[in-house]
């Protein structure tokens, strides 16, 4: 049997690289499955999502295999797969979707009835998901292979643009969907909460959509100055002045047009209370700024339980929105797991003809798989970087 290593979640605040079992065409319950594929893992990404679970802010169990942004090559296929064979490059939507419940006919992919004994939806490496195993490893299973992923028309093409192509698994497609669902597009102005890679990702995708100001907030600098960086406007959440201010500074006006929520339930105040956690911070402020008949999307990540919140409502997912507001002002809220092949083979053209540079924009770096307990801890000290895990060494520094 071949080897395989992975990141493994091992308890709050730390995780290695241990070695895991071969994958095999199984799922999660052990019955064998023959709609599936294994993939040699070429790049795999640190997500902030994964960043919720390791500081303990989920019931995330100690010996979860991490990684749910995985770009890999097929090495074996199961008896029914039809379109792929060995060698195909592929990106993995993080996602596990069968392709053949109500709600995958429907393209919701984000919310399969079958992949998941708990809830709706199902993805790779994650507290809740439907315990299929991580791809921040060397080698990784994917099952419904066939609906599942995306092969690169050109492998040889696809490698030369991997820094960019890797983000099509999740980041990426959940920065656009954030945006789309808050209604951007030409000449809109748009607000995006959080400088973090899925931030920066929604601000480029609004750059994408034809957005005429997009401006980003965030309290760490090094994050406001790298959106700077590729043309956005940008305010810092630590001073005094309130977001409306900022934002008035910027337009001329105290409202903007689209909002998008990057940040998620580890919120935080805003000026004096920047170091206190509000979980409900960014929600409340983004329909204090959004115009009536405005919407907000929300792929900022809330959870059904935070054993880590201060306070027993927030533990439960209970927040203090200030939802009368929102409702007085007509505003439209889009919320859930983005559905990543509603727009991942667009954006994979749009990086295969040079429409976007989204390694760029979210400030990628290339790290060995050994090196990602050092990555979990740089992300977490709120470095402007996106850390792309390359297992097998294949994608040059």
């Amino acid at each position: 049997m071949a080897d395989n290593r992975g990141v493994v979640y091992l308890g709050p605040g730390k995780v290695e690289v241990q070695s895991i079992d071969f994958p095999k065409l199984k799922n999660p319950k052990g019955r064998t499955i023959t709609h599936g594929v294994i993939l040699k893992v070429v790049s795999t990404n640190i997500c902030g999502s994964d960043q919720h679970m390791v500081r303990g802010r989920t019931t995330a169990p100690a010996g979860l295999v991490l990684g749910h942004e995985i770009t890999g090559e097929v090495i074996e296929t199961g008896a029914d797969v039809e379109f792929l064979k060995k060698g195909d490059l592929v990106s993995v939507p993080f996602n596990v979707a069968c392709g053949r419940c109500r709600t995958c006919k429907e393209m919701k992919t984000g919310i399969c009835l079958t992949v998941n004994e708990g809830r709706a939806g199902g993805a790779y490496g994650y507290v809740d998901m439907g315990g299929w195993v991580g791809g921040q490893a060397e080698y990784v299973m994917v099952p419904y292979a066939d609906f599942n992923l995306l092969k690169f028309p050109n492998k040889d093409q696809a490698m030369e643009k991997i820094r960019d192509l890797t983000m099509l698994s999740d980041i990426f497609p959940t920065g656009f969907h954030g945006a789309l669902k808050a209604g951007v597009g030409p000449g809109t102005t748009v607000y995006i909460a959080g400088a973090g890679p899925v931030g920066l990702a929604a601000a480029a995708s609004a750059q994408l959509l034809g957005a005429a100001v997009v401006i980003v907030g965030d309290m760490n600098k090094a994050r406001l100055a790298h959106a700077r960086s590729f043309g956005c406007e940008t305010v810092d959440l630590t001073l005094d002045a309130t977001l409306t201010e900022q934002i008035t500074q910027i337009l001329g006006m105290p409202e903007i047009d689209c909002a998008v929520d990057c940040v998620g339930f580890e919120a935080s105040g805003h000026g004096s209370d920047s170091k206190k956690e509000v979980p409900a911070a960014v929600l409340n402020s983004l329909m204090e700024i959004t115009r009536a008949g405005g919407s907000i999307g929300i792929p900022g990540l809330y959870v059904t339980e935070d054993p880590g919140a201060a306070d027993k409502a927030a533990q439960k997912g209970s927040l203090s929105i200030r939802f009368g507001l929102g409702w007085a002002k007509s505003h439209s809220f889009h919320t859930g797991q983005t559905p990543v092949m509603s727009y991942n083979r667009q954006l994979m053209q749009a990086i295969l003809y040079d429409k976007v540079q989204i390694a760029k924009a979210v400030n990628v770096e290339i790290i060995t798989l050994d090196q990602a307990p050092e990555g979990y801890a740089e992300f977490d000290s709120g470095v402007a970087k996106k850390f792309v895990i390359n297992p097998h060494n294949l994608i040059p520094a």
